[in-house]
C-alpha cells in the first residue's frame, strides 16, 4: 500500500506535469525514466528518491519544497474530518484537466487589467450576481 506522503508527492508531480502541459512521456525522457515510471511515481505507487526529486524539481522549475506543500495539513484517514474531505474534494477540482486549461489559459492574457476582469466576471458568474 502507498504511503500518504508518496500519495501526495505523487499528485503534485501530476498537477505541475500536467500544468505546464508536459506528458509523461517528455518529463520521462528529459530526467531518464520511462513514461510508465513516471505514472508509478504519480500514483505514489513508486517512491522516489532526493535525487530524481531534485530532477524532477528543477525540470518542472519549482522548488523541492513544492511536492510537500499542503502536506502538514494531512491526518490519518481514520481521524480525518469535514475540513481535510472539503481540502479533498477541492484538490481534485485543481488538479481536472478543464481547471488546468483554464489556469493556463488564464496566464497567457498578458494584460494585467484584463487579466484582473476576467477573474472578476469568473467569481461574478459563481455566485450568480450580476457583473458591476
Amino acid at each position: 500500500m502507498p504511503h500518504p506522503v508518496d500519495i501526495h508527492v505523487g499528485k503534485q508531480l501530476r498537477l505541475r506535469r500536467v500544468m505546464l502541459g508536459f506528458s509523461q512521456e517528455v518529463i520521462g525522457k528529459a530526467i531518464g525514466v520511462t513514461f510508465q515510471q513516471v505514472q508509478k511515481y504519480e500514483r505514489g505507487i513508486n517512491r522516489m528518491g532526493s535525487s530524481r526529486l531534485y530532477d524532477f524539481a528543477k525540470y518542472l522549475t519549482v522548488p523541492v519544497s513544492y511536492f510537500f506543500e499542503g502536506l502538514e495539513g494531512m491526518m490519518p484517514k481514520a481521524v480525518t474530518g469535514v475540513a481535510e474531505e472539503a481540502a479533498q474534494f477541492e484538490y481534485e477540482h485543481m488538479s481536472s484537466r478543464e481547471t488546468l486549461e483554464l489556469m493556463r489559459a488564464y496566464y497567457r492574457i498578458t494584460d494585467p487589467n484584463v487579466r484582473a476582469r476576467v477573474g472578476e466576471l469568473v467569481k461574478s458568474l459563481a455566485n450568480g450576481s450580476p457583473i458591476e
